[in-house]
């Protein structure tokens, strides 16, 4: 199987906005946000449908995303919406979406638009695991 593009960024072939990291998981902000702080958490096994996980695996996915969902309330929404759609990435994660009201949570992001790095730099000190 060809490294996923997660993969290549796990292994550090690709730079990203890491908010957190342990050994079964990262979690890194999505480069085309549906909202501010819109986070990616995937397990750092390349398997193509979260149910396929080994279940040690799958437990720790899940125990990832409640701690980041977590974090994301510093933002102050409403609610954390949780994505798993399955489609665009070969490789298994959960979008974590924070939003107030259901529109918000349903915008498509403008995947052709330049990602705003400035501002995704911004997002991840406010919420990286470690920083205060």
């Amino acid at each position: 199987m060809e490294p996923s593009i997660f993969t290549r960024i796990i292994n550090g072939k690709i730079p990203c906005q890491k908010i957190y990291e342990d050994e079964n998981t990262i979690a890194f902000l999505d480069i085309h946000p549906v909202q501010p702080g819109h986070t990616l958490v995937v397990p750092k096994m390349q398997v193509d449908h979260f149910e396929d996980l080994p279940e040690d695996a799958y437990v720790a996915l899940w125990l990832s995303v409640k701690k980041v969902s977590d974090r994301l309330k510093m933002l102050g929404r409403a609610r954390i919406g949780v994505i798993v759609d399955g489609t665009g990435v070969p490789h298994a994660h959960v979008h974590l979406i924070p939003f107030d009201k259901t529109a918000e949570l349903t915008n498509l992001a403008d995947m052709n638009a330049d990602p705003d790095h400035e501002a995704l730099e911004e997002m991840a000190k406010k919420l990286r695991f470690g920083d205060k």
